[in-house]
């Protein structure tokens, strides 16, 4: 009899990572895979799904107007327990430190259904940094029965918190799983003026921003980015906006009228892979993009304080340089003029795994034992 797990996922983010292991599991001939999406990032999540051919077995279609925090989890929790208990899975799946990857392990925790926790171990040190993500994944942590860590650091994270060794495998992280199957497809910009970029092979710096915690700082972000394509009018600066209100209102002013650089909705991942590959360097606060680039020859920069992926720090291929708007431009001109700082961190190892992730999270499912009829 198949073991059943159901995986639940919610965002963008997510999506990305958990693909990987929804086909090796939807391969497998031991595993019977079940999907749930809740909908907490409903456009960029369904652009995900379709990139990846993932028809989603339930969506909670949980997303709203103005959402909460506090309302997300109340939602996916109240919307996930009816399914809990009409399939019956023999474990329940959840990603990283999303408000969706939280809920859903509670309610499987509710439930007493075991939780594999994916991408698990990750710390910054700072429950205010990222927030609220680094309390998410600390709870999630407190239920998990398996923990899926990317790697050495965030397994020994988990053994200093008293995590049994045996409940931890290491298998790579799965969203360098992704990456290398989606780059090979060269997907077409939907913006003719980024393919036209990308065709005459200019120097690109990319820039994404959105992290809470910076919020208050965004207007000198975007001083930043604006000092940076003046003083360096051989670059182009692109920079997808993320939707929020909040960060669009207070990083767009300074960028008006700068004939350099090039503001775009936010990219479907495939388009957005593609252009990580063609950048000469990312200036980014995201996670993801931390571990993405350095498969990809990419030097990143990113706009905080901490990091819950040290390993890329301790690897050279990304480097913490805050938000002070003064170290921010100093520190892009220093890679942007000297080629041999360029250059090592482009050539430095991805500590992140080669692709392989989710085979190594199958065979790690396969110690689950099948819920009794």
């Amino acid at each position: 009899m198949p073991t059943r797990v159901m995986t639940v996922y919610g965002t963008r983010p997510e999506a990305i990572k958990v693909a990987p292991l929804i086909r090796a599991i939807e391969e497998s001939d031991d595993l019977d895979g079940i999907t749930v999406v809740t909908g907490q990032h409903r456009e960029m999540l369904d652009q995900v799904n379709a990139l990846f051919g993932i028809v989603p077995d339930h969506d909670l279609d949980v997303m709203s107007h103005g959402q909460t925090l506090s309302g997300i989890f109340a939602r996916v929790l109240d919307g996930l327990d009816p399914i809990l208990a009409a399939e019956r899975p023999d474990a329940v799946i959840v990603q990283g430190d999303t408000t969706t990857s939280t809920a859903a392990a509670v309610a499987a925790f509710y439930r007493r259904i075991p939780v594999v926790h994916l991408e698990a171990g990750l710390r910054s040190g700072d429950l205010a940094s990222p927030f609220p993500e680094e309390g998410n994944r600390k709870i999630t942590s407190q239920v998990a029965t398996l923990h899926l860590a990317p790697t050495t650091t965030s397994r020994d994270n988990l053994l200093a918190e008293g995590t049994p060794a045996d409940r931890i495998v290491v298998t790579g992280n799965t969203v360098i799983d992704a990456l290398l199957a989606t780059v090979t497809q060269q997907v077409p910009f939907t913006d003719p003026a980024l393919e036209q970029l990308v065709a005459e092979d200019r120097r690109l710096l990319l820039v994404t921003t959105h992290r809470r915690e910076n919020w208050g700082a965004m207007a000198g972000l975007g001083r930043a980015i604006a000092r940076v394509a003046r003083e360096h009018d051989d670059l182009t600066v692109v920079l997808p906006a993320h939707r929020n209100p909040v960060v669009r209102e207070a990083v767009l002013p300074a960028l008006a009228g700068l004939p350099n650089v090039l503001v775009t909705e936010p990219l479907p991942y495939g388009e957005f892979a593609r252009l990580m590959a063609a950048s000469h360097l990312i200036l980014s606060d995201s996670g993801g993009v931390q571990e993405e680039a350095p498969s990809l020859g990419t030097p990143v920069l990113v706009m905080r304080d901490t990091t819950e992926r040290p390993e890329a720090v301790a690897a050279g291929t990304v480097r913490l340089v805050g938000t002070d708007e003064d170290t921010i431009v100093s520190a892009v001109g220093a890679l942007l003029r000297d080629p041999s700082a360029h250059a090592a961190m482009a050539t430095a190892t991805n500590p992140y795994g080669d692709g392989t992730a989710a085979q190594w999270s199958v065979a790690a499912l396969r110690r689950l034992e099948p819920r009794q009829p």
